[in-house]
């Protein structure tokens, strides 16, 4: 049966590809977005609408009749008055606008590892969201992906452009930390699968390969033919030369939080029986290397500017 969809972010990563399987089933779809006025990727077929933050109700007409929301709203980084604790109250306004408009479930894009004790204020509002979610009427799916990739991926992109560039890549630590990569068209999959069902569902959506940070790195290099030397060193020392290179290119590249985060392992599931997308990072890249950090790409500029 045909029903009408809403993503947020559908002219983002993840939420285009979940509005491209939505699509190809033949259902309508609307998409919240900050930025309504960019290029449309869909040819007209995505409906583009402001969130609507500050005016609930305008949020929530832009939601009725809409059967599932999947929403993959959130920010990396903290900028200008937007923060991780703001983020999180702007879902928890975003649910209950669903509610009231009669949203039958909530698939909703989240994180491996999230607690709302975390020092870490993405994983801490990660957190906090989920725990709005709870909250309200509709059904809810809960994806807690880990580290994604694919087409489109900021973060393996970028490192890949960092290898093609420079001679040598700083690992921050020992660099033993795991990772455990998710493809993104799996995850998209996966979402489409869990909007249409009825009970609330919580789940990490990790793939089956699990590398140590320093390995994972090696491994792009080597799909990319880099000759790069991939270093191991102390933190602080990592940071600055992020930092650098964010200077060079006006963005923000690796962050203390998210060193840390790495450091802790947090980039892979602790859960068991949890690795539900097929797809092996070991399968893709030796297919997709050519077009890996070939440009950098802007966090900012994608999301800010």
């Amino acid at each position: 049966m045909t029903k009408t969809h809403v993503v947020t972010g559908a002219t983002g990563y993840t939420g285009r590809y979940i509005a491209r399987r939505l699509l190809e089933k033949g259902h309508g779809v609307r998409s919240l977005t900050h930025h309504p006025d960019r290029a449309d990727p869909f040819e007209g077929q995505v409906r583009m609408m402001p969130y609507h933050f500050d005016s609930p109700d305008l949020l929530a007409r832009s939601l009725v009749g809409a059967d599932t929301l999947f929403n993959t709203y959130w920010i990396r980084t903290a900028f200008g008055d937007v923060t991780h604790e703001r983020a999180a109250e702007n879902l928890k306004i975003l649910f209950a606008a669903a509610q009231w408009a009669g949203v039958r479930r909530i698939v909703h894009i989240s994180i491996a590892n999230a607690t709302a004790d975390s020092h870490l204020p993405y994983y801490r509002g990660k957190a906090i969201a989920e725990r709005h979610l709870r909250e309200f009427r509709p059904s809810y799916a809960i994806i807690k992906p880990t580290l994604i990739f694919g087409h489109g991926d900021i973060l393996l992109n970028n490192i890949s452009w960092a290898l093609r560039h420079f001679p040598v890549f700083p690992v921050p630590g020992r660099g033993d930390y795991p990772v455990q990569p998710g493809f993104v068209e799996d995850i998209a999959d996966l979402a489409v699968r869990m909007g249409e069902g009825d009970e609330n569902v919580e789940m990490d959506a990790v793939g089956t390969e699990v590398f140590s940070y320093s390995d994972y790195v090696k491994l792009v290099r080597r799909a990319i033919g880099a000759k790069c030397v991939v270093m191991k060193t102390p933190p602080g020392l990592a940071l600055l030369g992020s930092k650098l290179v964010g200077a060079f290119v006006n963005d923000v590249t690796l962050t203390r939080d998210e060193i840390d985060g790495l450091s802790a392992g947090l980039l892979a599931s602790v859960e068991t029986g949890e690795a539900v997308l097929p797809t092996r990072l070991t399968q893709w890249l030796p297919e997709n290397a050519d077009g890996l950090g070939r440009r950098y790409a802007s966090e900012i500029e994608r999301h800010y500017r």
